[in-house]
C-alpha cells in the first residue's frame, strides 16, 4: 500500500503535529508513506527518509480569492502526482486540503481510497456571512459527502457535518487527536522566564479573529498579580501587541512567539488559558493537561467539554468541571469570574492537575494512531 498525506504544511498547529505523528508511524509498519505539501514551512520534526512532494510552494498571505481559484489547478496537478505514484490511499488533513483530495478524482481515472479529515466545527468557522464563508460552506456541502471517509477529531464537528451538510453519518469515523505522552514527559521545565509571586497564565494558538486572544488580555486588566504568555504567531500579533500597550500591560503580557516545545514552558506554569470562539478539537488543552496544567476555557464548539468532561448541564455562568472551568463564548465579564474563582480556590486548581494526569491517558499516542491507521488503510 502506498498512502499520501496531503496538507498545506507543517507548520504549528494540532493538525500538522498530528501529521508528523503519522509519518513514523506509517513508515515503522512498513507501508510507502509520501507527504505532499504546498508551502515548504516544517517545523515539527519528520523522518528524514520519508518522501516530501510540492505541488506548489505558496506564500502564507494569499487572499481567499486567490485559494479558490487554484484549487482546480493543484487538485489537477495532485491527480497527475497520486498517478505518478500510483497511491492507493490519499489522505488529507484540514479544509483546503480536503477539497483538492476530493477534486483529484474529477482529473484521474486512477482508483485509490480518499479519506478527507475535519478539524474545525465548519458551521462556526464559516458563519460569519461573509462571501468567503458562503463559498466555505458551499464546497463542503458539495465535495465532503464525495469522500470515502471523513475523520473528524471530535464529536462535536462529525455532528456538525452531519446536522449542517447533511454528510451521511455512516462516512463519519471520530478519532481524537493523539498526544504523545512520553515525550512530554521526558522534557524539562523552564522557570526562567516566569515571575515569582504572580500567577502565571499561559496560552498557544495562532493569532486570529477565531483565537480570540483578544479575551484573555482583556481578561487580566483587573488582576494585578497575574501575568499571561501568549506563545504563536498570525496575523493579529501587531493588532494584540498595540492592545497590550493602550492597556499599559506590558510588563504583564509577553509575547513568545512560535516554539515547537512549548511543554517547556507549560510545566512551569500556573494555569493554562484559552479564549477560542471555535474548534475542532483543541490540541493545546492536552498539551496543557499533559504537563500537569489546571485549565480555564471557553466552552466553545467544539472539544473543550469533550475533552474536560462537563457533566452538569450548559450554562450561561462559569461551568466547573474536574480539569477546570468552562466559560461560554466571547463573555468576557464571566470568563473574569472565571479567573477569579481560579485565582480564590487554589486548592480547586491542584485538584484539577490530579485529575488531568488520568484523563491525559485517554489520548495516549500510539493507540489513536492504531486508529487512524485502521481507518485509512481500511
Amino acid at each position: 500500500m502506498r498512502i499520501a498525506i496531503l496538507i498545506y504544511s507543517l507548520a504549528g498547529g494540532g493538525a500538522e503535529r498530528v501529521v508528523s505523528y503519522l509519518l513514523p508511524f506509517l513508515k515503522e509498519k512498513g507501508y510507502e508513506v509520501h507527504l505532499i505539501l504546498m508551502n515548504n514551512t516544517i517545523k515539527y520534526d519528520i523522518p528524514s527518509d520519508i518522501d516530501i512532494h510540492y505541488i506548489e510552494n505558496s506564500e502564507g498571505n494569499e487572499s481567499g480569492f486567490l485559494k479558490l481559484l487554484k484549487l482546480p489547478i493543484l487538485a489537477f496537478k495532485y491527480s497527475k502526482l497520486l498517478k505518478k505514484l500510483d497511491i492507493t490511499h490519499s489522505f488529507a488533513m484540514l479544509t483546503r486540503a480536503s477539497y483538492i483530495n476530493v477534486l483529484s478524482r474529477y482529473f484521474t481515472s486512477k482508483k485509490f481510497k480518499l479519506i478527507i479529515s475535519e478539524r474545525s466545527h465548519p458551521s462556526m468557522q464559516y458563519g460569519y456571512g461573509n462571501l468567503q464563508s458562503k463559498i466555505n460552506n458551499w464546497l463542503i456541502k458539495s465535495l465532503y459527502p464525495k469522500a470515502d471517509k471523513i475523520i473528524c477529531n471530535s464529536r462535536g464537528n462529525g455532528e456538525d457535518l452531519i446536522n449542517n451538510y447533511k454528510i451521511p453519518r455512516k462516512k463519519i469515523i471520530v478519532i481524537n487527536n493523539p498526544i504523545d505522552i512520553e515525550k512530554i514527559d521526558s522534557i524539562k521545565m523552564d522557570k526562567t522566564i516566569f515571575n515569582k509571586g504572580v500567577l502565571n497564565l499561559v496560552t498557544i494558538g495562532r493569532m486570529d479573529t477565531g483565537k480570540n486572544h483578544e479575551i484573555l488580555i482583556r481578561a487580566i486588566e483587573d488582576f494585578p498579580n497575574v501575568h499571561l504568555y501568549i506563545l504563536g504567531n498570525g496575523v493579529l500579533r501587531d493588532h494584540l501587541e498595540n492592545l497590550v500597550g493602550e492597556k499599559n500591560l506590558n510588563n504583564r503580557v509577553t509575547f513568545l512567539g512560535f516554539d515547537n516545545n512549548p511543554f517547556k514552558y507549560l510545566k512551569a506554569a500556573d494555569l493554562f488559558v484559552f479564549g477560542s470562539n471555535h474548534e475542532g478539537f483543541p490540541n493545546v488543552l492536552l498539551e496543557a493537561m499533559c504537563c500537569g496544567l489546571p485549565i480555564l476555557s471557553t466552552n466553545c464548539k467544539s472539544g473543550p467539554d469533550e475533552i474536560m468532561e462537563l457533566t452538569t448541564p450548559l450554562s450561561d455562568d462559569i461551568m466547573l468541571t474536574n480539569y477546570g472551568v468552562l466559560t461560554p463564548v466571547g463573555n468576557l465579564e464571566l470568563y473574569k469570574k472565571a479567573l477569579a474563582y481560579c485565582i480564590k480556590n487554589p486548592a480547586f486548581l491542584e485538584i484539577c492537575k490530579e485529575n488531568g494526569a488520568n484523563r491525559i491517558k485517554d489520548f495516549e499516542r500510539e493507540p489513536i494512531l492504531e486508529l487512524y491507521t485502521t481507518h485509512i488503510l481500511a
